[in-house]
């Protein structure tokens, strides 16, 4: 069985694909680019900020799903140049603390809407209020 994942606190899906989808005892978060939930405008153009709003999207989507940034086991990010590895990096530190996930970070030739950062996730599954079933026949 497969759950969706929905909440207004994140920006909407773009495109055919769920925010999140809780599977296995895992749920499997879309990449979340740096745009505000409220205005589904990008934020700032400087990569910390952006770094910071993808965050705090991602957050929103898993604590949906009844989960949360410390349950994440695994995180990709997607940088636009990779020399803002550094930034990113700062301000990603300061969302994970004790046993941060295990992590990949790779230079795209480009990101949706022009953002300079994008990150995935996979976390430990929970039992959150932006749950809904999935038929898997269709």
């Amino acid at each position: 069985m497969k759950r969706a994942v929905t909440t207004d606190n994140a920006p909407q899906a773009i495109g055919p694909y769920s925010q999140a989808v809780v599977a296995g005892g895992f749920v499997f978060c879309s990449g979340q680019i740096p745009l505000d939930p409220a205005t589904g405008e990008m934020v700032e153009e400087d990569v910390a900020t952006q770094t910071r709003q993808v965050l705090e999207n991602l957050k929103a989507v898993l604590e949906a799903a009844g989960s949360g940034l410390d349950r994440v086991v695994k995180t990709t990010v997607f940088l636009a140049d990779m020399g803002d590895f550094a930034a990113m990096n700062r301000v990603y530190a300061g969302f994970f603390d004790d046993v941060p996930p295990a992590r990949a970070a790779v230079e795209v030739a480009a990101l949706p809407k022009g953002a300079r950062v994008e990150i995935e996730a996979v976390a430990l599954a929970g039992d959150g209020p932006g749950l809904e079933e999935v038929d898997e026949g269709r």
